[in-house]
């Protein structure tokens, strides 16, 4: 996406607050985040579960309204009247972590690609546009599979259900939340691939949440990183993976058997805070191993410690952005040649 373009989906300091319930403080899920899908890219939303990026993928589509900030499609900003939502779905598609879940198991594949279009009353030629959307997913002949119910197919078989489901409303722009995470290696890699052939030959946006930076490499043009409601490091995959300034991304990195030596990077310990109680300072710092290394009585731990960091803004494709007061100690700190070696 070049600085002049438009985005397909953009969001523009967005939080989502779930209020206080049952003695808990408020829970602040989504907190402050800028992020932008170029026309025909591929952005992956990377995080640990708990951090809040399946509550923003449901918000993308409309299912969550946000506390505060805006969903823009295309520039125009998002309505939550039932009409306004219904036409923005129509461009906009969620396809969501588990195909089994997601299909009705009394519904054949025909009804189940159908249900979008008969919805939006998209009804002339609906066996053709079926049929092509099938097509398109990868289940070829189309003819075999109109028939069968979800549990006559297999897990892969399903999500490409899914998939065709969306495609079948000619959307521009698909959500996709963890949509290999129940698969085997063999089946993940046959969805991506799909996924990128969508992307070149019918133009799609996409964005694709997982807690997988491997997938993130294989797929994507440009990583947000997620921790605690907020990006913390955003990039093209290349700037984010191989060079990650982020004591979060570095760590997230360090397990991956593609990493080779890891470097300096140290692995990734404890839990996630709890929304409902964010540490004050840097929300990373009580697990970054860069914050332990340092001395208490050092400044920069005491700047870890109290001051909060500016949320990031939605960076041009070019540009690189990190949220961490020791970016700039961690800068000269390379982890180990070779990281993604043997990654295609």
């Amino acid at each position: 996406m070049s600085t002049g373009d438009v985005p397909a989906l953009e969001v523009r300091d967005l939080s989502i607050t779930y209020p206080a319930r049952r003695g808990r403080a408020p829970a602040r899920a989504v907190d402050g985040v800028n992020l932008q899908v170029g026309q025909g890219e591929i952005v992956a939303l990377i995080g640990e579960s708990g951090c809040g990026k399946s509550t923003l993928a449901r918000a993308l589509v409309g299912l969550v309204r946000p506390t505060s900030g805006q969903v823009l499609y295309h520039g125009t900003p998002l309505g939550y009247s039932a009409a306004a939502l219904k036409r923005y779905r129509r461009h906009t598609q969620l396809v969501m972590q588990d195909p089994g879940g997601a299909l009705n198991p009394r519904q054949n594949v025909f009804d189940a690609v159908a249900e979008g279009p008969r919805l939006h009353r998209l009804t002339d030629r609906l066996t053709e546009r079926v049929h092509t959307s099938l097509t398109r997913a990868g289940l070829r002949p189309p003819e075999e599979f109109t028939a069968r119910f979800p549990h006559e197919m297999s897990g892969g078989q399903q999500q490409r259900v899914v998939i065709a489901g969306a495609l079948a409303l000619d959307p521009s722009v698909i959500v996709a939340d963890e949509p290999v995470a129940s698969m085997d290696a063999s089946v993940r890699g046959e969805i991506l691939k799909l996924l990128l052939s969508l992307r070149d030959d019918l133009g799609l946006s996409a964005l694709v949440v997982s807690h997988d930076l491997g997938l993130a490499w294989n797929i994507a043009d440009r990583v947000a990183v997620m921790y605690l409601g907020r990006i913390v490091e955003t990039g093209t995959v290349e700037e984010v993976l191989l060079r990650p300034k982020h004591p979060y991304t570095r760590a997230l990195l360090s397990v991956l058997p593609e990493s080779g030596k890891a470097g300096r990077a140290a692995p990734l310990t404890g839990e996630p805070p709890d929304p409902t109680a964010i540490p004050a300072g840097c929300r990373f710092h009580p697990r970054c191993p860069q914050w332990a290394a340092l001395d208490g009585d050092d400044r920069a731990a005491a700047r870890c410690d109290l001051r909060d960091l500016p949320i990031l803004a939605g960076p041009p494709a070019a540009q690189s952005l990190t949220a961490c007061h020791l970016v700039d100690d961690l800068a000269g700190q390379e982890l180990a040649d070779g990281l993604f070696v043997g990654h295609e």
